[in-house]
């Protein structure tokens, strides 16, 4: 990848963002979650996705609240911001927190503004399998997957439910090889494609037991020098973005 090899992830994003897309339009991969914290398995799979599918960049949607998980020990969304920055330094991943800017509460919602946005880019949602078991309960589930193909990566643990889940039962039909996103005329949704790498079994609950403060400082440096910002909008991220009313069914 062109700028992936500067030291300042400033510079690696001017230099993808400047170079042309193969077929004109950026195949963009996103991955959603809390990042609590973002951790080196986040950057493992998602270099290892980019590779696989041949994707442009890949955004990390740091998501301002998670219903899906306890709110207890849920790091303020500045202090999971810097850390997903962190972990994307010198990687062609820009971090995001982008959807506290388009006011939106469900995953369905989220994607489908991005579409609106970003009439250049074609994306394709990155997910575990451990979120494939339960995408029947999200909001308008099959409304996702028919606005950008997915891509579902195996979790150890996770994959037989995965693979027993409604959604899957659906979206077996739709099926494709990890090449079918490398030829625009092959991108239309429904598309699924399955991805298995090297297990990584870092995990933030784990880096969470082993360091219950890893939010402490973390954020004060980056706040006063005023560095947090947005990879996509380039807005600062500040306490003040912080989103408590979030919904069943958001980015996971």
């Amino acid at each position: 990848m062109a700028g992936a090899r500067d030291r300042s992830g400033a510079a690696l994003t001017k230099a993808t963002s400047d170079r042309p897309a193969r077929s004109g339009r950026w195949l963009t991969g996103l991955m959603g979650g809390s990042f609590n914290p973002a951790h080196a398995g986040h950057r493992h799979v998602s270099l290892a996705a980019l590779a696989a599918l041949g994707l442009d960049e890949v955004w990390w949607l740091v998501s301002p609240g998670n219903p899906l998980k306890p709110v207890a020990g849920m790091a303020p969304l500045p202090a999971r911001f810097a850390s997903a920055r962190r972990q994307a330094r010198r990687a062609p991943i820009r971090v995001t927190a982008i959807e506290r800017e388009l006011g939106t509460r469900f995953t369905v919602d989220t994607l489908r503004a991005l579409v609106r946005r970003y009439p250049r880019r074609r994306f394709v949602w990155l997910m575990g399998a451990d979120n494939l078991a339960q995408l029947h309960r999200w909001k308008d589930w099959r409304t996702i997957a028919r606005t950008m193909p997915i891509a579902v990566i195996a979790r150890p643990g996770y994959d037989a439910a995965a693979y027993a889940s409604p959604a899957m039962a659906w979206l077996g039909r739709y099926r494709m090889p990890q090449s079918s996103l490398n030829h625009p005329d092959k991108r239309s949704a429904p598309a699924l494609v399955t991805l298995r790498f090297d297990p990584d079994t870092r995990s933030a609950t784990a880096i969470r037991r082993a360091d219950p403060d890893w939010a402490r400082g973390l954020i004060s440096g980056s706040l006063r020098a005023g560095s947090l910002r947005d990879g996509v909008t380039h807005n600062p991220i500040t306490p003040s973005t912080e989103i408590a009313s979030v919904q069943p069914g958001s980015v996971a």
